[in-house]
């Protein structure tokens, strides 16, 4: 079933980046961390739209973690010291029970930065972990059993329930 057509995908992108443009106005850049592969390709479709809407720079990073097993070593396309003091933003496409973020957020934290907040697009409330999204596109109540699936191409984005 689907719960969110590509314009609909698009107008909650755009959302969430006018969202961080106004929290992050003050900056004169932000990271946009985006955990691979659907948080990174979300990370991406942010950073186009902000760059139509905002004076700062934006800088991607990508985030590999093993997804199986966040306790193992996290790398980042960016070395640290290249988002020391900046604003941060951590992309997901999909927040479920929050393993994934929490993990990432860790990882982060071991550099003193300016801000940090997460974005995710689809919002799913099974949080084993206190953690939140700070941007987010949908929230859906669903059950463990059904998998949310969801697409990030710039001509045929969606998201829909099995």
């Amino acid at each position: 079933m689907e719960i969110l057509n590509h314009e609909q995908v698009n107008h909650k992108i755009r959302r969430i980046a006018y969202q961080i443009a106004e929290v992050y106005m003050e900056h004169d850049e932000i990271i946009l961390a985006g955990i691979a592969d659907g948080g990174y390709v979300l990370a991406r479709r942010l950073k186009d739209q902000l760059e139509h809407i905002c004076e700062f720079q934006i800088t991607l990073c990508e985030v590999k973690m093993d997804k199986k097993n966040p306790l193992a070593e996290i790398h980042t396309s960016l070395s640290p010291d290249k988002y020391k003091e900046k604003g941060i933003v951590l992309c997901d496409d999909v927040l479920n029970s929050g393993t994934t973020l929490i993990y990432a957020v860790r990882h982060f934290l071991n550099v003193p930065l300016k801000k940090f907040k997460t974005a995710v697009l689809v919002n799913r409330n099974h949080k084993k972990f206190p953690v939140k999204a700070d941007f987010k596109g949908i929230s859906l109540s669903t059950t463990m059993e059904e998998h949310i699936t969801v697409i990030l191409d710039h001509k045929a984005s969606s998201v829909s329930l099995s």
